[in-house]
């Protein structure tokens, strides 16, 4: 049985499932550790939510976010983009590739919206609701507020990138928020664990 059944909602139960999609996943160029071990997890929860709205890394295939595109830089590398400090990544998640799609075993006929970023070449999204600058919105927030949402549970991968950005953004825009962490995987454990105590902090619950 996992948490979220023990949970008393208040409003619409809505999950936000995170960047669930080939590229992060075993066999893909910037796969998460132990990512596959979430789909099970977000297929069985998603029964005990009214709304479910996806995000999807959607990038051109030449995104400054990839050290491809910086000659003489290595993957994982940081720099500066435009004025922010930015991960220099494998290339992925490129639109319309396989590694862009989300995985087979995902459950998606349940998921109302999905809401793409990263599409601007010149600066990374690595939060559902704004790229890294906020300078331009993906149209979430205005979704979920349509929809008269209060309350968001937030899982997918990776815990210590796409999903705490999307969480803290949640927070920041006055949503409830908890973070599954059973449905979650970090890329690095060790920093995963300072972000959930930052997160706390803030407000925000992981169950």
């Amino acid at each position: 049985m996992y948490y979220v059944k023990k949970l008393n909602f208040e409003n619409m139960k809505t999950l936000i499932i995170v960047d669930i999609q080939n590229d992060f996943l075993e066999g893909g160029s910037l796969a998460v550790p132990n990512g596959n071990d979430v789909i099970p997890v977000l297929n069985e929860i998603q029964k005990d939510f009214d709304l479910i709205v996806a995000t999807q890394d959607w990038h051109p295939q030449n995104h400054k976010s990839f050290a491809a595109e910086h000659p003489g830089k290595n993957e994982f590398e940081v720099i500066d983009l435009n004025g922010l400090q930015q991960v220099l990544w494998p290339v992925h998640c490129v639109q319309g590739s396989f590694g862009a799609e989300f995985h087979q075993d995902l459950e998606k006929n349940n998921i109302e919206a999905i809401f793409r970023k990263g599409m601007e070449r010149e600066i990374d999204s690595y939060s559902g609701f704004y790229d890294n600058g906020k300078r331009k919105n993906t149209g979430l927030f205005g979704y979920l507020k349509d929809r008269k949402v209060s309350e968001v549970f937030i899982a997918g991968l990776a815990a210590d990138f796409c999903v705490y950005f999307t969480a803290n953004d949640a927070l920041d825009l006055g949503f409830k928020t908890t973070i599954i962490e059973e449905a979650s995987k970090p890329i690095n454990a060790e920093n995963w664990e300072k972000l959930k105590l930052d997160f706390k902090q803030k407000g925000g619950n992981i169950v």
